[in-house]
């Protein structure tokens, strides 16, 4: 009789597995029943676990600059915002401008976005920022707006162009001169990165971006060039947005939940790639009481990471007694292709040994690779259609039914 194990990928624990295995086994029992469906699962054992109690983390500091309960007056809120969107505090003022139906000028005004569309417009020409002290702080504003250079000047003139298309017409704002500082500043800094071809974030100190934020907002005519204001208003709006809210420094709260939450998925990963020897020794245990068992051919049927620790097991063991290897959403010809495959360096060809391989991908799956170029004549790749979005796309194999179509024409 045939055994199909069945080794799971990434995150996956003890529930979860137990309802996937149940899936793959009503999915198998539909096109092959006679088949014998063995269970891999490794989740509990070799997954990644916080075996200290989150022990690492450090301590959230207990002080007054600390955000509230609710974190909406967290002042890196607002710089979170910007780092996704320079102009996000210009749009969600729109936005509020529009839904308040205010604001409107008579004829012959001078609207005062517009007026301060102009100042803005004149940094590009103020010169160097090195003629201003800034004295409130301890940042070196100067030292920024070097790195900054022209992209400084550039980003002024965008964001007085942004100024007057979305707020011309709308009721004037508090603290505006600051915001429109930091709208430069969040901007210059982006263009710098682009320009550079930056492979990583600019480094810049929060001090000296503040002290260039100040100094740029003296030059506007601004008084006001805290954050509390425009943090309390942003950081409630930021709140429906998980996402973002992410990237600020307020998570430090629920950092042990959330950390929680994406441990199993990107920490079986790091645990594999540093101790995935115990990993490789339960799948070779499976397989070997799968063919004690039946006497039959063993096939691996093995998703995303497990597909990993099966092809390198295979590639390894001369002696594997596997006939079939069926991987699904697999990374295994990415790690080869940048050689961070634990069974195979790159260059190197699969031994001899290595079973009949299938390897069944989603294009929208973004985990989910080919081998056809990698590993010519000894794979073979087969596209299938979750219809559905990543990463869903990743988790949904076992619910396609096509696929164990595909399974039934492959397996011994």
């Amino acid at each position: 009789m045939t055994s199909v194990v069945f080794v799971h990928g990434t995150g996956v624990r003890e529930d979860s597995y137990r309802k996937s295995y149940q899936r793959v086994a009503r999915g198998l029992a539909r096109v092959r029943p006679e088949v014998r469906l063995a269970p891999c699962y490794w989740g509990d054992t070799y997954g990644a676990h916080l075996a200290l109690g989150g022990a690492s983390f450090p301590e959230r500091e207990q002080d007054r600059a600390v955000p509230g309960a609710d974190g909406a007056d967290d002042p890196l809120a607002v710089w979170a915002l910007l780092e996704q969107d320079p102009f996000a505090e210009i749009e969600l003022l729109a936005d509020s401008a529009r839904e308040d139906e205010g604001g409107g000028f008579a004829p012959g005004r001078t609207d005062p976005w517009d007026a301060l569309a102009d100042r803005v417009r004149a940094l590009a020409g103020a010169g160097p920022v090195t003629d201003t002290t800034d004295t409130t702080g301890d940042g070196d504003a100067a030292a920024l707006a070097e790195e900054l250079g022209p992209r400084l000047y550039d980003a002024a003139l965008r964001v007085a162009e942004e100024l007057s298309l979305r707020l011309s017409g709308t009721a004037p704002g508090r603290d505006t001169e600051a915001m429109a500082a930091r709208a430069v500043v969040a901007l210059a800094t982006r263009l710098t990165e682009h320009t550079e071809d930056a492979e990583e974030p600019l480094p810049v100190d929060g001090a000296d971006r503040d002290a260039l934020v100040r100094v740029l907002t003296d030059r506007l005519g601004g008084t006001d060039r805290g954050l509390k204001g425009a943090a309390s208003w942003v950081g409630g709006r930021l709140l429906g947005d998980p996402l973002l809210w992410a990237s600020s420094p307020v998570v430090q709260r629920g950092r042990r939940p959330m950390t929680g939450k994406i441990l199993p998925g990107s920490g079986d990963i790091l645990r594999y790639q540093g101790r995935g020897t115990g990993l490789r020794t339960r799948i070779a245990d499976t397989v070997a009481l799968a063919r004690e068992r039946e006497g039959g051919p063993v096939v691996l049927l093995a998703h995303s990471l497990g597909g990993i620790a099966s092809f390198d097991l295979l590639a390894m063991e001369p002696a594997h007694g596997v006939d079939l290897l069926i991987t699904v959403g697999s990374q295994a010809p990415f790690l080869y292709e940048i050689d961070a495959l634990t069974g195979l360096r790159r260059g190197d060809d699969l031994p001899a040994t290595f079973p009949r391989w299938i390897n069944v991908y989603d294009r929208r799956d973004l985990l989910g690779f080919v081998g056809e170029r990698v590993f010519p004549g000894r794979v073979t790749d087969v596209r299938v259609n979750l219809r559905q979005p990543f990463p869903r796309s990743h988790t949904g194999y076992f619910a396609h039914q096509g696929l164990y179509e595909r399974i039934a024409a492959e397996l011994p």
